[in-house]
């Protein structure tokens, strides 16, 4: 006879299997695990549509550059007061390379109305390209188990992770973040 024990240990999902003679194994299952600093950057695979599109691909818009990666939400009212920030910080490190791609990931229904996110997209002038993901397929792809928005992704131009970055907070680790892979920026005072 087996016991089945779930519960969270820094965001990894652990499961505890308690065999009737009492011997534990512990299971870490990967896909429930937030990516870590190092990991390739996904594809953009199963967005269900794109809004302020290119003319190739996002995998090729984005290959070989530094890239920052943003899920928001038409809800989220942190998503919207960081937006002024997050433009800044765009215009800040966009001649040094950097490629910006936004995910609309909905969190309640109403966020799946896309006119109401093309609202939006006017309103706080996003201009990057932006893929919505009302199936969650992109939420999936970058183990953002918790749905957490906003939520930032910084790719290095060998398309690794070095830093993510969720929450009000966000802002400022991708800040410090930013300085750090583009350190001329900061010698320049741009």
């Amino acid at each position: 006879m087996y016991k089945l024990v779930a519960g969270s240990n820094f965001g990894r999902m652990v499961m505890q299997i308690a065999p009737a003679s009492g011997i534990r194994a512990l299971i870490l299952w990967r896909n429930f695990m937030p990516m870590k600093i190092g990991d390739a950057l996904p594809t953009f695979e199963g967005a269900t549509g794109w809004l302020n599109e290119l003319q190739e691909t996002a995998e090729d818009y984005v290959k070989d550059s530094p890239t920052l990666v943003y899920f928001w939400a038409t809800s989220c009212g942190i998503c919207k007061e960081n937006m002024p920030k997050l433009r800044e910080l765009k215009t800040r490190f966009k001649d040094l390379g950097l490629k910006t791609v936004a995910v609309h990931m909905p969190r309640y229904e109403a966020d799946t109305d896309i006119d109401q996110v093309k609202k939006t997209v006017e309103e706080h002038c996003i201009d990057d390209i932006c893929a919505i993901d009302n199936e969650h397929k992109l939420k999936n792809a970058f183990l953002n188990e918790q749905g957490w928005v906003p939520v930032y992704y910084l790719f290095d131009s060998e398309g690794k992770l070095k830093s993510r970055a969720a929450g009000e907070f966000g802002i400022g680790v991708l800040t410090t973040a930013l300085e750090r892979l583009f350190p001329a920026s900061k010698q320049a005072g741009a």
